[in-house]
């Protein structure tokens, strides 16, 4: 019997083991392989995407795009398992020793059977991927070479891109004012070659003024031509179309062999025809940023006010011609007026119906119809003419505007927009298309905070590390990279000129949720009762609490927002959260959220998570099994104390709050050594806080408040460990409180500084700080004028000077100082009572804020002289000072009269006192008037 027992072993149970240890010993290398092959397998979806993109068959397109999610869906499973993998061993150091301890033989027993459930998985997911893939070619074969988005063209689209060309003068409507200026820099300027580059979102323009500016100028030119690039072109392709247009123009035969030339050949026949001559060329639709490299030998530079025009949605087409040519750029921005938009518009809906004029009855559907296109003159064009052929019936047309984004999708004549719109998609590399679809997790119209949506890609991995750079850093580039390509729009700036704000066109923003479907990228569940897919989705965007959505699949969920400020149940959450997710992230951003839901702490994949602006008031002691978590968020939240157990969250890079008092866990913050990011840390009495942030020499941005001068050597002692520190932000409870920092030296890299305490003199070391941009003081009660030490920084940008920070009476600006300085706050300084400005010193001055002093009576002296200055806000000034820059006779008007936008408030408090005090001099005036005439 025992016999029978090994016999059946051997047999059967040591192939099994033998196996087992030799798929645990390859699986790093299985990992690694099938990570290679999630590249190669992309670069086929990528194709294969594209044939689906250009099949004109609807039947054949979307069996094309089933077959293409199925592969999407086998993708996304490769990603699951090496990320369960990479999880795994990051929270998985083995020591071989520790199983001979029994204690941890049983968690030893179950690392290896995870790692054995992965080996499995990688298995299975490698024969999924091998079969869809050939499913795929057997069915719907993929050409040779994959044929470039350009390459099937439907006539509609072919229709929409070429028209701009052949407009004629009185059919454009607007673009004056770009138009003055690229004929001035066509005709006017430098003797040498110049390349004058248009650039702009899809479908803005930027073809029809290029050659609207090209038919007005060519005559001016002994040589002209203009050659369509787009995506895919050849060099000798361009160099013959130029030579054949050349020849025509001067009624010539091109060399009879031009068709076999090789490409030094073309060039040195392009060459030749221009020698010696004035020229203009337009190359229109420029895609590939390298396009100069394969023309500029050929168009040679005579010194003769020779010009190159070119249009391109990609900024870095026009950077890129720096290197051997001048260059102009004209960025088209501006959308056309309302009043331009509906011009347009009815030119294309009612040409030939009503002789271009809008009916009564059809003018307020038609401006409803020309705002959602939000001036893109290619949705206006189309819809236009779309709306041509159909009745004229106002029903009709109110039924088409309030199902326009389906009548995008669906419509044939429509759909050619989202397509012109969806090859800047198909241009981008592949994390930069992930980049762009985040885009629509949020609402049409959304602002979106840059530092959000950057810790979101890092977060969700679709930024890669680069030497010498930060995660934020290279994610801030990826968005560059969007905004140069005209596919994302900047809706506000920092003071430094980074990118603080931004959104999508509402028209690139449908073609996103288009594309974000498709590909199970995201979905919206709760909007116009969209239900969620069957399929794999890989990220939410939730509007509803409806118990609806705890049925769907949640294992491949990646990421979740929720964009609505309602409260949402407890019910709904754990059930919401019950069961799996690799989240990464987590965003409740300003949603009405009471706690925060215990099977949250599950979440061990999850490395965002943001609670600002909900109701929360504390954060449960199991946080620290949210191990991976890199950003926490509780600003403008309730919370107030951080448990110790946060200490167990090695990887927290940043932690975001507003206020946030570490007494619990004061000895092991410096434990968390990963840490970028802290705000507002609030010291505690005996200081230990401050000893412990020596420790987080990563440490990049820091605001502390509760400082008190019994601090000073422990936080200058920490400071000097932190060799990357940017920004330090320094903030006492009381007036009294002096902050006194010497020998700051290793504060090299800082760029923002913002101290709010007594200063027993201005630090001798701050005008050292090379690369400081910003800074603010506040309470420092310096009775010396501060701008001496200040004027030569060579970087500042801005300055404030608030809550008597200076308590003298005159501040002088001079010696031709603050060179860079664009904004200046000067706030709540209650014995300051005259300015000076020298003519030549804030020569770049832009913003100017005056607040809150009620000495100062007049205007700064020397005001006239800020030529850049844009803007002037006063607030609770003086009435004497108001009364002296009025427009009705105020006799320092003049001295502002050259700033564009002069604002000036006053707050409830003070209007009631100004008015009282103005009551009470009334009525002495009348006492006085009615007082009998003393003779």
């Amino acid at each position: 019997m025992a016999e029978t027992a090994v016999s059946l072993a051997r047999e059967h149970l040591l192939p099994k083991i033998v196996e087992a240890v030799k798929m645990l010993r390859d699986l790093p290398k299985e990992v690694a392989d099938i990570t290679e092959e999630l590249e190669s397998f992309q670069d086929f979806i990528n194709d294969a995407d594209q044939v689906a993109e250009a099949e004109e068959d609807d039947g054949r397109r979307d069996r094309i795009k089933k077959r293409v999610m199925r592969l999407r869906e086998a993708a996304f499973r490769m990603e699951d398992i090496i990320d369960e993998y990479s999880i795994h061993e990051e929270n998985n150091t083995d020591d071989p020793r520790c199983a001979a301890l029994l204690c941890e033989a049983v968690e030893f027993i179950k690392t290896r059977i995870l790692q054995l459930q992965i080996a499995y998985k990688i298995q299975d997911v490698k024969s999924l991927v091998c079969a869809e893939r050939d499913g795929f070619q057997k069915q719907f074969p993929l050409p040779t070479k994959p044929s470039g988005s350009r390459g099937n063209q439907n006539v509609t689209w072919h229709k929409l891109r070429m028209d701009p060309l052949f407009l004629e003068q009185d059919e454009v409507v607007g673009f004056e004012s770009p138009r003055r200026t690229l004929n001035n820099w066509l005709i006017e300027g430098r003797e040498e070659r110049t390349v004058i580059s248009v650039v702009g979102l899809a479908g803005v323009g930027k073809t029809t003024l290029a050659k609207q500016v090209f038919d007005y100028v060519h005559n001016n030119f002994e040589c002209h031509a203009l050659i369509t690039v787009s995506q895919s072109y050849t060099v000798e392709g361009l160099l013959r179309d130029m030579l054949h247009q050349f020849c025509k123009e001067k009624m010539e035969n091109h060399p009879a062999d031009v068709s076999t030339m090789d490409r030094r050949s073309l060039i040195e026949e392009v060459r030749k025809q221009l020698r010696n001559k004035r020229y203009v060329v337009m190359f229109d639709d420029v895609w590939n940023e390298k396009f100069w490299d394969d023309v500029e030998s050929a168009v040679i530079d005579n010194k003769n006010k020779s010009r190159i025009l070119i249009t391109t949605r990609y900024e870095k087409v026009a950077d890129f011609c720096k290197k051997s040519s001048f260059i102009e750029v004209h960025k088209l921005e501006e959308p056309l007026s309302e009043e331009e938009c509906f011009r347009l518009f009815c030119n294309k809906a009612f040409k030939y119906s009503f002789d271009g004029h809008c009916p009564e009855e059809f003018k307020d559907i038609s401006l409803e119809i020309v705002r959602k296109c939000k001036g893109l003159p290619l949705a206006i064009v189309a819809i236009g003419g779309l709306l041509s052929q159909k009745d004229f019936c106002v029903n009709e047309w109110i039924l088409f505007s309030q199902n326009l984004s389906l009548e995008l999708e669906r419509n044939s004549e429509l759909n050619s927009i989202a397509k012109i719109l969806s090859f800047s998609y198909y241009d981008l590399p592949y994390n930069l298309r992930s980049c762009l679809l985040y885009f629509g997790m949020y609402p049409e119209d959304y602002e979106v905070k840059s530092s959000r949506l950057i810790r979101q890609w890092v977060a969700e991995g679709f930024v890669k590390r680069e030497t010498g750079k930060t995660l934020e850093e290279v994610a801030r580039q990826e968005l560059s990279g969007l905004i140069r390509r005209s596919l994302v729009q900047v809706s506000s700036f920092s003071i430094d000129g980074k990118v603080n704000g931004c959104r999508v066109h509402d028209l690139i923003h449908s073609m996103i949720r288009r594309k974000a479907k498709e590909t199970g990228f995201c979905q919206h569940f709760g909007e116009h009762n969209e239900s969620v897919s069957s399929g794999i989705v890989r990220r939410l965007t939730i509007t509803t609490d409806s118990n609806d959505l705890v049925g769907i699949e949640r294992s491949h969920i990646r990421s979740i927002l929720f964009p609505r400020k309602e409260e949402l149940t407890e019910q709904f959450m754990d059930k919401m959260f019950s069961k799996y997710m690799p989240l990464r992230v987590l965003d409740f951003e300003n949603v009405g959220l009471l706690n925060v839901p215990k099977a949250l702490l599950n979440l061990i994949h999850l490395k965002y998570l943001c609670f600002r602006n909900s109701w929360i008031e504390s954060l449960p002691k199991s946080i620290g099994k949210l191990q991976n978590l890199e950003i926490l968020d509780v600003r403008q939240s309730k919370v107030l104390h951080i448990p110790k157990e946060i200490r167990k969250i090695r990887k927290l890079r940043y932690l975001l709050g507003d206020e946030i008092s570490f007494v619990a866990t004061k000895d092991c913050l410096g434990s968390m050594t990963f840490l970028e990011k802290i705000r507002v840390l609030r010291v505690d009495d005996e200081g230990v806080v401050i000893r412990e942030l020596g420790k987080l020499k990563q440490l990049r941005n820091m605001r502390i408040s509760g400082f008190r001068a019994e601090h000073t050597k422990s936080l200058c002692s920490s400071i000097h460990e932190m060799q990357f520190l940017e920004v330090l932000d320094i903030h006492v409870d009381y007036g009294h409180q002096v902050i006194d920092l010497p020998h700051m030296s290793s504060l090299s890299t800082l760029r923002k500084l913002f101290l709010y305490g007594k200063l027993k003199k201005m630090p001798n070391w701050i005008p050292q700080l090379q690369n400081l941009v910003k800074l603010s003081l506040g309470f420092s009660r310096l009775s010396n004028d501060p701008l001496e030490s200040l004027k030569d920084i060579p970087n500042l940008l801005f300055v404030s000077i608030s809550n008597n920070a200076y308590v003298g009476e005159t501040l002088y600006f001079k010696d031709e100082g603050f060179r860079k300085l664009k904004e200046l706050r000067l706030k709540d300084l209650d014995k300051l009572n005259s300015i000076f400005i020298e003519k030549g010193t804030l020569p770049s001055l832009e913003k100017l804020v005056l607040k809150e002093i009620p000495k100062l009576r007049k205007v700064p002296s020397g005001i006239e002289h800020l030529e850049k200055l844009q803007v002037l806000k006063m607030k609770d000034m003086p009435i004497e000072f108001e009364q002296s820059i009025a427009g009705d006779g105020g006799q320092d008007h003049w001295m502002i009269r050259h700033v564009p936008r002069v604002q000036i408030k006053m707050s409830l408090l003070n209007i009631v006192a100004k008015a009282n005090d103005m009551y009470r001099r009334s009525l002495l005036t009348d006492a006085f008037s009615q007082q009998p005439a003393q003779i």
